[in-house]
């Protein structure tokens, strides 16, 4: 399968008004890509893409909300209406809760999976007509959280579990089918977008990102790499791979390290709850930012190996020689 240069792609994102999405449009429609953000609010979609269009970069903005079947089937109509298809579907919108499970009511725990999985399902079911008839990629930004518990945020995780089941089973049925479509999982690490402002919050303390912390830049690169190379998944930031390797190989250690991780890392018990009232969870609060408040890693060396295996794997081979005639030179003396 092979997958057209950035600059001759029309790209859609979904949750492109803010964070990951925000972030690889801008990325995308610097690199030439005709980008499309879709997002619940016309106000955060307007402040999204005007700095874009400021650069002489094409960003077109189309409302709708992903758990709505009816609004992504008419947004999908819409970017091929004004566009005349499109190449790429990046499905990432997605809302988060800080609530124990015993806690949150069915409301708020439906609109996590409203969002986040039949978020999904809506994108995949209706881009996919489309890019089977055309070839394209469908890219779908999950989360470590689909590999690993994670207390506290507990309902984003389930939710996110649930993606991963379902994209992973899509791949393969289209796989069996011969469809000439990439299905990327992109899993990020904790990332420094204004997500916890955002998120829905019961824990009656500040909502925080459990560390490592990395910048949405390097999401962004991963999920533009994945829609030029097919690419099966991607876990973006070492740290995050290294607390999904732990859960799979030792789950019982993992249980007792997590949960007193995530208790004293996913919220601040010193500080007051953010403002409840923010919009973003139960409607549309993306305001144009990319970036949240906390201290983020701007690099990933796992990740630069998984995007760039020839070149990490040159790197380590120049690394070592340069090690081995250190040491001899040191033997010498």
């Amino acid at each position: 399968m092979k997958l057209r240069p950035l600059d001759q792609q029309t790209i859609v994102i979904t949750g492109g008004s803010s964070g990951i999405g925000l972030a690889t449009a801008r990325l995308a429609a610097e690199r030439g890509a005709n980008v499309v953000i879709i997002a619940r609010s016309e106000d955060g979609l307007e402040a999204a893409a005007a700095p874009i269009r400021a650069e002489g970069w094409r960003c077109d903005t189309i409302v709708a909300d992903v758990g709505s079947r009816e609004d992504v089937a008419a947004a999908v109509e819409e970017v091929i209406g004004r566009h005349g298809g499109f190449d790429t579907f990046v499905s990432n919108a997605g809302v988060g809760a800080y609530a124990l499970l015993e806690e949150i009511s069915d409301t708020d725990h439906r609109q996590v999976f409203a969002t986040n999985y039949w978020g999904t399902v809506h994108c995949a079911t209706e881009a996919l007509p489309h890019l089977k008839a055309h070839g394209g990629a469908l890219i779908v930004t999950g989360s470590i959280a689909s590999d690993m518990p994670s207390p506290v945020l507990s309902a984003y995780a389930a939710s996110k579990h649930a993606v991963k089941g379902y994209v992973d089973s899509l791949r393969l049925e289209l796989m069996h089918e011969k469809a000439p479509v990439s299905v990327s999982l992109i899993q990020p690490s904790g990332i420094n977008t204004p997500f916890v402002d955002k998120a829905l919050n019961q824990m009656k303390a500040r909502a925080m990102i459990p560390p490592p912390i990395y910048s949405p830049d390097l999401v962004a690169e991963a999920i533009l790499h994945a829609a030029t190379r097919p690419t099966r998944d991607m876990i973006v930031g070492g740290g995050g791979r290294a607390m999904t390797l732990l859960a799979r190989a030792l789950p019982n250690l993992a249980d007792r390290v997590f949960q007193y991780a995530f208790f004293s890392t996913a919220i601040d018990k010193d500080k007051p709850p953010q403002d409840s009232s923010v919009k973003g969870f139960h409607s549309g609060g993306g305001e144009g930012k990319v970036y949240g408040v906390l201290p983020m890693r701007q690099t990933s060396l796992y990740t630069f190996a998984r995007r760039k295996p020839a070149a990490a794997l040159a790197g380590a081979v120049i690394a070592a020689g340069a090690a081995g005639a250190l040491a001899a030179a040191l033997r010498r003396r």
